[in-house]
């Protein structure tokens, strides 16, 4: 990639930082009409030889004039004014030492690239930075765990040597019962043991209460703080973010502690049994065992009332990469994890789903729809063979609206595609002495009637995500917030990386931005976006989006993978990219009238005057390409000359590459070429080809009774 292209792409500091290296004795602007020309040249190698720099000066000036003469087509007064300035100011600063100015922009360009290097050096290090700190605070809890773990284990063996201790006690006062029934000395040393006991049982005790110390802080961390990002990951997962959402560590952090829990209980019902054979009344430590026994009951409760997650959010399997939105009378999955794995929990978990459960004014839209689940609501979690994770899941639910007496249309303040509804999620686990329910929530979701309706609601799915975090704010679009142009530029990048291999460029959501918020925001990151102006104004955005994405998907993916569509640009733009080009040279940009996506081609050509032309063809939308492919549509697109000759003006991918050479592993083979007469008429019908015989009648479009040549791939009227 050209440097002056990625150099536009930077952040503001770093344009900033590109504008201080020019002024008026070598302008910009220069930079800007002829940066293809000054990256080709080696002007090291130029300002050390004084006269080829002079042959590089008066080539530069020559340059100017042939970008002047460009402009006087469109009668640019200004700009043409603006170079005649420039060009008489290079003749007085340079005419005599063109070697200066050959250092002028050597020297420009070795900044250009230190700007442009460390622009990547600290993406990277910001990236680096934010890994590191995340396996640094994994590191951190990874410690803390093993610290627990090995607490429990020391807690272990001491009250194994109060066993010990207890049972020689035992022993022995048995043996001195039988030998004689003198007291005194039998007393002296019960004493004795019983102090020795006693100070013991203080120690294993004060270990108990350092070690729920540090359960307690590891319990919050993972409750309050990891759960809670893993499920903002799975938010951004959802609607096509990085698919960073494991749940593998979480688990094994879950299970360990619920395992270290369950151990310390164990250990407290031992200690208090040793505890009471030489206890007192109102004995400290006796107290104080039971204070510790509900400590571990609740924390032991806590974890697992917080293990049940919704691993997979609910989605139609016909739609994969677009969850949350579920058609009523078609099946879709959902998947819950219990991350708390022990072996007593196998298939003692009975999860059953309702939807829409326990709403309460706060959460409920007035007159929003109510549904019943249909299929096999009731699931039995179970170990899974493949990784042994404790899960249930709902492969064959439906939704069915329960129909109500009355109108809804009166009553209801939101559409059907901004609705949300929720899906619950209940079991309970018994065992002895324990009873407690287990219960999580999906993300809202959107349910729709038809599917034309996906699209909408898909977008009522972006913004909510985005920009909400509680799971049951169903009445979010009574009055949606705004988002920054930064996040919903993320978020269309998201878009088009989820479904193909390639997100957007800062230069096309540029130009997004300038098409939702205007010229004048000039793409400012924290400007606020309305969810009106996104999603239902009459010329909506985000169904113009949506509509080039279903274009891609369907008919443009493998050349849009490549990088061979420049998709987002404005006419304007392109103008500017394309006056400067040989004859024959095009690019491929995206139409901005075609709501139901479309894409159109844009070449230069010369007239019988010299003067270059600018000429764009009618978009191709999907209707079009079902017939014929989008590379076949290049390489046969045909006009007629006034003579009657047929020529195909594409003959450059922008900026000088040969078309063949990228389009041409996508032309048709000639086996698939092959069609009859009537494909052939039906194919004709989609390409449109511009005829410039005098007085013909066919122009711009063919007509029906144009002559289809198969053989040679050209039209005549």
């Amino acid at each position: 990639m050209a440097l002056w292209h990625q150099l536009q792409q930077l952040d503001s500091r770093y344009l900033e930082q590109v504008d201080q290296l020019y002024d008026d004795t070598f302008p910009m602007e220069i930079r800007q009409y002829l940066s293809q020309w000054i990256e080709s040249h080696d002007w090291d190698a130029v300002a050390a030889n004084a006269s080829l720099s002079t042959v590089r000066f008066h080539e530069l000036l020559s340059k100017l004039d042939e970008h002047y003469g460009r402009l006087s087509v469109g009668n640019n007064f200004l700009l043409q004014h603006n170079i005649r300035k420039i060009k008489r100011n290079l003749q007085e600063q340079f005419q005599e030492f063109p070697v200066y100015m050959a250092m002028i922009i050597s020297n420009s360009l070795k900044e250009e690239r230190k700007i442009l290097e460390m622009a990547i050096k600290t993406q990277e290090h910001a990236a680096s930075s934010q890994s590191s700190a995340a396996m640094e605070k994994q590191k951190q809890l990874d410690n803390q765990m093993n610290d627990l773990k090995k607490k429990v284990q020391e807690t272990e063996q001491d009250i194994q040597v109060l066993e010990d201790l207890q049972d020689e006690y035992d022993f022995r006062r048995k043996t001195l019962q039988s030998r004689s029934k003198a007291a005194f000395p039998f007393g002296v040393e019960s004493c004795f043991k019983s102090f020795k006991k006693m100070a013991q049982c203080k120690v294993v005790v004060n270990e108990l209460v350092n070690l729920l110390k540090l359960a307690d802080h590891i319990q919050f961390v993972l409750i309050s703080v990891e759960i809670p990002e893993w499920k903002r990951r799975q938010q951004m997962a959802c609607i096509g973010g990085p698919p960073n959402a494991c749940l593998d560590q979480l688990q094994s952090w879950f299970t360990a502690l619920a395992e270290c829990l369950q151990q310390t209980r164990q250990q407290l019902n031992k200690l208090q049994e040793l505890v009471l054979k030489f206890s007192y009344d109102n004995d400290p430590i006796t107290l104080g065992m039971s204070t510790l026994q509900e400590q571990a009951l609740t924390l032991f409760k806590n974890v697992l009332v917080n293990s049940i997650v919704v691993e997979r959010q609910p989605c139609m399997p016909t739609h994969p990469q677009r969850p949350l939105v579920l058609k009523t009378g078609v099946q879709f999955t959902v998947k819950l994890r219990l991350l708390v794995k022990l072996p007593e929990l196998n298939c003692q978990l009975k999860v059953t789903a309702s939807f829409d459960n326990d709403l309460n004014e706060k959460n409920t839209v007035k007159g929003s729809r109510r549904f019943n689940i249909l299929g096999t609501s009731t699931k039995v979690m179970n170990m899974e063979e493949s990784n042994g994770c404790l899960t249930a899941e709902f492969r064959h639910l439906q939704l069915k609206e329960a129909k109500s007496v009355g109108s809804r249309t009166n009553e209801a303040p939101l559409l059907i595609m901004e609705e949300l509804h929720f899906i619950s999620f209940d079991t309970q686990l018994n065992q002895p002495g324990l009873c407690i329910d287990l219960k999580t929530t999906s993300l809202p979701v959107v349910v729709i009637s038809h599917i034309s309706q996906l699209p909408s609601a898909w977008a009522s799915i972006l913004w909510y995500n985005m920009l909400c975090t509680d799971s049951q704010n169903l009445p979010f679009f009574l009055n949606p917030p705004p988002m920054k142009w930064g996040e919903l530029a993320k978020v269309l990048s998201w878009q088009f990386s989820s479904i193909t291999k390639r997100g957007l460029s800062a230069e096309q959501l540029s130009m997004l931005a300038d098409k939702l918020l205007g010229p004048e925001a000039q793409g400012d990151p924290e400007k606020l976006v309305l969810w009106t102006k996104f999603n239902k104004k009459a010329t909506c955005f985000w169904l113009w989006i949506d509509g080039i994405l279903d274009l891609i998907k369907r008919y443009l993916l493998n050349i849009w993978n490549d990088g061979l569509i420049m998709g987002f640009i404005r006419k304007e733009k392109e103008r500017t990219l394309l006056q400067d080009k040989k004859p024959g040279t095009f690019l491929l940009r995206f139409s901005e009238t075609c709501r139901e996506g479309g894409i159109t081609i844009t070449w230069v050509e010369n007239l019988q005057n010299g003067e270059p032309q600018i000429h764009s063809v009618k978009p191709y939308t999907k209707a079009d390409l079902v017939s014929i492919s989008f590379p076949d549509v290049i390489q046969n697109y045909t006009l007629l000359a006034v003579n009657n000759t047929p020529e195909n003006p594409l003959l450059y991918l922008y900026p000088d590459i040969p078309k063949d050479v990228v389009f041409g592993r996508y032309y048709s083979t000639p086996d698939e070429g092959k069609c009859s007469i009537d494909d052939a008429l039906v194919q004709l019908a989609t390409l449109w080809v511009v005829c410039r015989a005098p007085n013909c009648i066919a122009c711009p479009e063919v007509s029906k009774n144009s002559i289809y040549l198969v053989n040679s791939a050209t039209f005549r009227c």
